[in-house]
């Protein structure tokens, strides 16, 4: 359904014209970045992904088209979870509600698995129903509530161990009678 790429170059562009909508942007800052912002975070998450093995990654569709991101990076801010490891997405409007940031959300709990990222953690503003469906379907649980220092809107930490074995695998281990 999807796939996951290093961002390249030309996914700045992609991103940056796919996160134009408004309702894409509710809930980071309100309004589009520059184009300038994602040449820089593309960049940076080559590096990431040559350095740790994973990164925020972008999401292709069946038809190979860019649709967004989802991955993995360490949380960089002096409040909130400092120096864990977070996920988050993010995705065009016209492409909400297909199953697309849960697919590619697994697909990066796999990767970071990999990599030997023990747990992660997701980090999202209260109001966003969107994005707390989507760490419930990928088993997080709420581990804190908080304030933003810039916002002072309420958050929330989801939280989810990757040591432990994946959902039904305990399931799929347990001997039969």
């Amino acid at each position: 359904m999807v796939r996951l790429r290093v961002p390249t170059d030309e996914d700045a562009i992609a991103w940056h014209r796919a996160f134009a909508h408004p309702d894409v942007m509710e809930f980071h800052g309100g309004r589009a970045a520059e184009l300038s912002v994602y040449e820089e975070l593309t960049a940076r998450q080559r590096r990431h992904d040559a350095e740790r093995g994973y990164c925020l990654w972008t999401v292709l569709d069946e038809d190979g088209r860019v649709i967004g991101f989802t991955g993995a990076q360490p949380w960089e801010r002096e409040w909130g979870p400092a120096g864990e490891i977070e996920i988050g997405w993010r995705l065009g409007r016209e492409h909400w509600g297909r199953g697309y940031v849960t697919a590619a959300s697994r697909l990066t709990l796999e990767r970071v698995r990999a990599a030997g990222v023990p747990g992660v953690v997701a980090m999202v503003d209260a109001r966003n129903t969107r994005s707390i469906a989507v760490t419930r379907r990928l088993g997080m649980r709420l581990a804190e509530v908080f304030r933003t220092p810039d916002s002072r809107h309420e958050g929330h930490c989801y939280r989810l161990d990757l040591a432990a074995p994946a959902r039904g695998a305990q399931e799929a281990a347990a001997p039969s009678p």
